[in-house]
């Protein structure tokens, strides 16, 4: 069969089906989640360790963590891995992250 057998065209079809895309959401659309807060965590290492050794620890003890000092840190949004970062000086009395790596993950599929 041909095109004008079935009376239509491929323009046609692609002319639906543009029409048929959701437009894209603007920003004003997200304001409602905007409100909702969420935990950030910054992760500079971590440790196992029995619970013996652990109740033997006391003021002034150093864990060992499973990072070297100048290796990026983990950002953590509601305990979900985002980001990798350094750790800087804010002030005086400040630390703060810089976010030097967005991790990415593919879209969840229904």
């Amino acid at each position: 069969m041909t095109d004008t057998q079935n009376n239509f065209d491929l323009d046609d079809v692609e002319a639906v089906s543009a029409q048929s895309v959701e437009p894209p959401r603007f920003a004003h659309d997200l304001e409602a989640i905007y409100d909702i807060p969420v935990t950030v965590s910054a992760v500079l290492g971590r440790a196992n360790m029995q619970v013996s050794q652990l109740l033997r620890l006391g003021r002034g003890a150093v864990v060992e963590l499973d990072r070297k000092v100048g290796d990026s840190i983990d950002i953590l949004v509601n305990n979900r891995l985002i980001a990798r970062g350094e750790v800087v000086m804010v002030d005086e009395n400040r630390l703060g992250v810089t976010m030097t790596e967005i991790i990415k993950y593919g879209k969840v599929k229904n």
